[in-house]
């Protein structure tokens, strides 16, 4: 289980192919590829102080939707971890704009997994990974499709013993704020924490309103609501719209003031509905960035801070 993509290769009357190679447990690696010799000579590799990819252990799996499809799912996890149903898992997802999600080395994860979480990405419908009609089966009218296809992924991760529900927290950010949102108001006992960052959650209400930049645009990806069938269908899945009065899991939903792709409003629309109408106690966390967009904050211990905190949320509610 790896991602592979061209590197730079501005020189054309050669025969040597430099790529880009990483995987779950990788750093970023540059190859030279000899395509006469087929001799592959690794050029460059970042360096993860006190990293060994011995220690841990990747694989796919493979859950079966509801339709009966079979949706990838990226695992890695210390390869000296017991799979007996206890162990904390966060499960990443997007699905939207046929971007694929690849399993990629990342440092941050590297973090969990030394704490004995389970990390999983769902490669759920309406992403790219695999092929044009993954990504048209999740949008417009198929886009409960990425929703389901995740609480699929989540049940599956926990038949297996990767985790128990309890402990699986879910997490996406803008259109994966969308899949995780959608996917906790139809499935809240299914999870143990929500990360949400500055998530699309109004989807009806600001697909109807054609003054925000990307509206018009958007409807190509969602569908235009001002037609009967796309509006009923959106109003189905739009994660503030199914707000009711449950027992919703512990969630760290961030958003930016100078958000042009989300606005602000959404993530604090949603807060507020879920604080008005749950029927249990605990953590439901807002965190709005006064200064910043929907990158969130910029600069590098900025962003390590906010990752930390996103962290140190999952591990306080799910890690223990």
């Amino acid at each position: 289980m790896y991602s592979a993509w061209p590197g730079e290769n501005p020189e054309h009357d050669t025969g040597v192919l430099r790529f880009e190679f990483s995987s779950p447990v990788t750093p970023r690696s540059t190859y030279d590829y000899d395509m006469r010799t087929r001799e592959r000579v690794l050029r460059k590799r970042v360096t993860v102080h006190g990293h060994d990819p011995a220690r841990y252990r990747t694989e796919r799996l493979w859950a079966t939707a509801a339709d009966g499809v079979r949706v990838p799912v990226s695992v890695v996890h210390r390869a000296d971890l017991d799979l007996d149903g206890g162990a904390p898992c966060l499960l990443y997802g997007y699905g939207a704009y046929e971007i694929p999600s690849d399993p990629v080395f990342s440092s941050s994860v590297i973090s969990l997994l030394d704490r004995g979480f389970v990390s999983a990405i769902a490669h759920v419908r309406g992403g790219g990974e695999m092929g044009r009609r993954w990504y048209e089966d999740g949008k417009l009218l198929h886009k409960r499709n990425s929703f389901t296809d995740l609480c699929a992924a989540a049940e599956h991760l926990v038949a297996t013993g990767h985790t128990r529900p309890a402990r699986l927290a879910i997490r996406g950010g803008s259109a994966g704020g969308l899949l995780v949102g959608a996917a906790v108001t139809m499935r809240p006992e299914l999870f143990g924490a929500v990360v949400a960052e500055v998530p699309f959650v109004d989807v009806v209400t600001t697909m109807l309103d054609q003054t925000l930049p990307l509206t018009v645009i958007e409807w190509e990806e969602w569908g235009d609501p001002r037609q009967d069938e796309y509006y009923a269908y959106m109003l189905s899945y739009s994660p503030y719209d199914n707000v009711a009065a449950r027992d919703y899991p512990p969630m760290l939903i961030t958003g930016g003031l100078n958000d042009p792709r989300v606005g602000f409003w959404e993530p604090a629309k949603f807060v507020a509905k879920l604080r008005a109408l749950r029927t249990n106690d605990g953590p439901l966390l807002l965190k709005m960035e006064m200064g910043a967009g929907h990158g969130g904050p910029s600069g590098r211990y900025e962003r390590w801070r906010d990752e930390a905190l996103v962290q140190a949320f999952l591990i306080s509610a799910v890690g223990r």
